[in-house]
C-alpha cells in the first residue's frame, strides 16, 4: 500500500473544497497558508507548522498488533507528533485532519514541513507533546 494513502472517500472530499485548482505555496487558490486553509481548524485556517519540530526523537511506545484507532491520534491534533510506520520508518508529523481510516497533516523532511496523509492501519505507535 501507498505510504501516502489517503482515506479515498473522505480525503479527496476535503481537498476538492480546499484546492479547487492547481496552485503553489504563496499563491492564492486553497493551499495550506493561504486564506481558506484547511476547514475545521482553529481560527479558521490550518497552516503548517511555523517552526520545526523537537529536536529530539522520543522513545517508542508499546506497538500493538492492531490498527491505530482514530480516536486516539486525534487526540493529536494540531500537536507535534511522532510517528512509527510498520516498515520501521519513524517521523515528526503534524495531523490535521484525522478520518475513519486516515489521518492527514505536515511531515517533517528535515528542512520543512510537506503535506502528508497516511493509513492508520500503517502506523503502529505515535506519541504527541
Amino acid at each position: 500500500m501507498d505510504a501516502n494513502y489517503i482515506d479515498s472517500y473522505y480525503y479527496p472530499r476535503f481537498l476538492d473544497s480546499q484546492f479547487p485548482s492547481p496552485s503553489f505555496p504563496g499563491s492564492p487558490g486553497g493551499f495550506p497558508g493561504s486564506p481558506g486553509g484547511f476547514p475545521g481548524s482553529p481560527g479558521g485556517g490550518q497552516q503548517a507548522p511555523t517552526s520545526p519540530p523537537p529536536a529530539f526523537i522520543p522513545q517508542q511506545q508499546t506497538a500493538t498488533p492492531f490498527a491505530v484507532d482514530p480516536g486516539a491520534i486525534s487526540l493529536c491534533l494540531f500537536r507535534n507528533t511522532y510517528i512509527w510506520l510498520r516498515n520501521g520508518s519513524s517521523f515528526w508529523y503534524y495531523p490535521i485532519f484525522v478520518g475513519p481510516r486516515s489521518v492527514a497533516g505536515f511531515r517533517w523532511n528535515g528542512r520543512f514541513w510537506t503535506i502528508f496523509g497516511i493509513d492508520t492501519r500503517r502506523i503502529v505507535s505515535f506519541t504527541c507533546f
